[in-house]
């Protein structure tokens, strides 16, 4: 496969361009209505999202056309999107620690290391979830979406957990703390106290009943 590098390609957020509409607008010599807003609006620009989305699609797009034999899109697999995100690693700007080197694990290297430049963990998630939106939108099948496929999940889990250990960084989302336990004990506590307020009040009702019952009874 001959798949020459795209030099404006970035998988990450980068700079994008915008296309800025006129407004259209007539003037003729018999009419008096220049200051009249013209009726046509400019359309509304892609964000920055749907900027890159579709320059990552079309790298993609520039892939399977330069594979020998050209892909198909409704061929293209798992297997396939590995081999695309494993290219893209020669571009990669994140430095990642081998096991040999003495800064494995450690987060800020006092010193420079020949340790390999990769792509980091968190471009190529979201570079996956981009082309998986933009496979649907070009016809593809969500059944047969090859990067939602279980391969592709494998190995993002695997260089996410390794670039963890060999750059000593945490990818773990911090979960929310439960709320305080002080509210539903104090929504306890009040139900235990009306309960034991409404019983003592049966309680000495019933009691006042009875001895008023035997002093008449006696009377």
């Amino acid at each position: 496969m001959n798949f020459s590098a795209n030099p404006h390609f970035s998988i990450t957020s980068g700079g994008s361009t915008a296309m800025v509409l006129g407004h259209g607008s007539s003037s003729s010599s018999n009419c008096n209505h220049d200051d009249e807003p013209s009726p046509q609006r400019a359309q509304p620009l892609p964000n920055r999202y749907e900027n890159q989305k579709r320059r990552d699609w079309n790298t993609f797009s520039q892939y399977l056309r330069s594979h020998r034999p050209p892909l198909p899109l409704a061929l293209c697999s798992g297997a396939h999107v590995l081999e695309f995100l494993r290219y893209l690693d020669q571009f990669g700007k994140t430095k990642v620690h081998t096991h040999a080197c003495p800064y494995f694990g450690i987060p800020n290297p006092p010193a420079p290391c020949p340790c390999p430049l990769r792509q980091a963990w968190g471009s190529l998630d979201a570079l996956v979830g981009r082309l998986r939106a933009a496979y649907e939108e070009n016809g593809g099948r969500p059944e047969n979406n090859p990067f939602g496929a279980r391969a592709v999940r494998l190995y993002l889990r695997e260089v996410r957990d390794y670039q963890a250990k060999a750059r000593g960084v945490s990818y773990e989302k911090k979960r929310k703390r439960p709320p305080p336990k002080q509210k539903q004990l104090g929504i306890t506590s009040l139900s235990i106290i009306t309960r034991f307020i409404l019983s003592d009040a049966v309680y000495n009702g019933n009691r006042t009943g009875y001895v008023q019952g035997h002093f008449s009874h006696a009377i």
